[in-house]
């Protein structure tokens, strides 16, 4: 039988640095919470438990961010360190299991660097490392004349000769629960900080001859921490780097990568050319031959192949059905779906409609709340009216209907097949089917009318 494999996530940190009364782990990098991408990896490897250790003051927000119920909740008040978290979340481990501890501020670290750790051989201790040419505030790894790894020191307690030391200590470890627990039982706080370090057991494993295997990280700059917003923003241009060349490995055209922000979930066909300047955030799917324009910004839309997305528009919960054309400058929000050959154009917002086949809207519309069928042509300045205050209401046009500009349409109503509505109507009651219907006041001129003058100016 294999062992059980348990993850422990360090996420209780306070984050001073940060300047925040946000908690760390809950900043968002690529408009999600740290601790929910690395919650992602951890989830990727199966594994038979995870154990979020935080601080209770950040309770609400991580069990929003975290949601599942593969997650054991621990709770670690006061704050004294990393070793002292680990020591919170041991009663949940049973016996025979191996341990693995990340951290929520490492939020783009691999699965492959956990798996390299599972993979390195028997050694009931092992330790991810990396060789950094600035190692300023990493603790660094010691080793024996051998090469043994011997023990951990914090940048702050190091030697000036010991900061000269290259390899450095990503806290991230592989141990054997049972001598884990004998390990963390020994931890001492008599450092500077007055904590309680895991990496102190390093050298307690070397006292008690146990084996220490050291993996190198796959790629460092996914190891990279961040406890400040420089250092947050230097994660964020690492991950854009990381989406943008997965994307064009597969074959997507990315004008300039250094100009567009990939933050979600990305599926994307053959063809498909994304502009300056784009944002793409959640669930995103781009079918064959999508072009996106500069300036746009997506969250959670799927692109039927062919669509069309022009400059300065900004689109959530959007799907299209068939190719259709979208923008410049046009809102769609969620709920919205446009069929083939559907057209939204400049300055139009969208919200819980369907737009048939060949239906368009070109310019200067509000429609929400409508089901709109095919063929239709809504004219400039066109509002559905769905909201009465407290409620909304639907709006329904039948094939082929023709809507003029600057019609009021007063939900709940229907625009029947073929109907015509004239310019300038507020239509309150159901538009028959091939009629025209015109709702305006009479025309009247007044002969003899004159504009009012300024009166003249008192001079005093």
């Amino acid at each position: 039988m294999s062992i059980p494999l348990h993850i422990i996530i360090l996420a209780a940190g306070e984050g001073t640095r940060m300047k925040s009364r946000l908690p760390k782990a809950l900043h968002a990098l690529g408009g999600r919470p740290m601790v929910a991408r690395l919650l992602d990896s951890v989830r990727s490897l199966q594994p038979d438990g995870i154990h979020i250790v935080h601080h209770p003051s950040a309770a609400e927000g991580m069990y929003a961010a975290c949601p599942g119920d593969d997650v054991t909740w621990v709770r670690q008040e006061p704050r004294l360190g990393t070793g002292h978290a680990v020591q919170q979340a041991m009663p949940g481990i049973p016996g025979p299991a191996q341990v693995l501890v990340v951290y929520a501020d490492h939020p783009l670290l691999p699965a492959t660097a956990m798996r390299a750790l599972l993979a390195a051989g028997d050694a009931p201790l092992r330790v991810l490392t990396m060789r950094l040419p600035d190692p300023s505030g990493y603790g660094r790894i010691l080793r024996d004349a051998g090469g043994r790894i011997i023990g951990n020191v914090e940048h702050a307690d190091a030697s000036e000769e010991q900061r000269l030391i290259d390899e450095v200590n990503t806290g991230i470890l592989l141990a054997a629960a049972e001598p884990l627990r004998a390990w963390l039982d020994r931890l001492r706080n008599d450092n500077r900080q007055g904590e309680y370090y895991l990496p102190d057991i390093y050298a307690m494993a070397a006292a008690d001859g146990v084996e220490i295997a050291s993996v190198p990280a796959p790629d460092p700059r996914d190891l990279q921490g961040a406890n400040d917003p420089l250092q947050l923003a230097l994660l964020e241009r690492r991950l854009r780097t990381v989406n943008s060349e997965r994307l064009m490995q597969a074959g997507v055209r990315i004008v300039d990568p250094a100009r567009v922000e990939l933050r979600g979930n990305i599926e994307a066909g053959m063809d498909v050319t994304i502009d300056v300047n784009v944002v793409l955030e959640g669930e995103i799917r781009l079918g064959d031959e999508v072009s996106i324009g500069p300036g746009c910004v997506l969250r959670d839309c799927d692109l039927a192949a062919g669509t069309r997305v022009h400059p300065y528009s900004v689109m959530e919960g959007v799907r299209t059905t068939g190719a259709c054309d979208i923008g410049p400058f046009a809102r769609l929000r969620p709920g919205s779906e446009l069929a083939k050959g559907a057209r939204v154009g400049n300055f139009v917002e969208v919200k819980q409609t369907t737009l048939g086949q060949d239906s368009k809207a070109n310019h200067l519309s509000y429609l929400g709340d409508s089901v709109i069928g095919e063929r239709v042509n809504i004219g400039a300045g066109t509002i559905t009216c769905n909201y009465d205050g407290a409620n909304k209401h639907r709006t329904v046009i039948g094939d082929g209907a023709f809507i003029g500009s600057d019609t009021q349409l007063v939900a709940p109503v229907t625009v029947g097949p073929d109907a015509t509505i004239g310019a300038g109507s507020t239509i309150t009651r159901d538009a028959p089917a091939g009629q025209l219907t015109v709702s305006r006041a009479k025309q009247v001129s007044l002969p003899g009318w004159k504009r009012p003058a300024k009166k003249p100016q008192d001079d005093r």
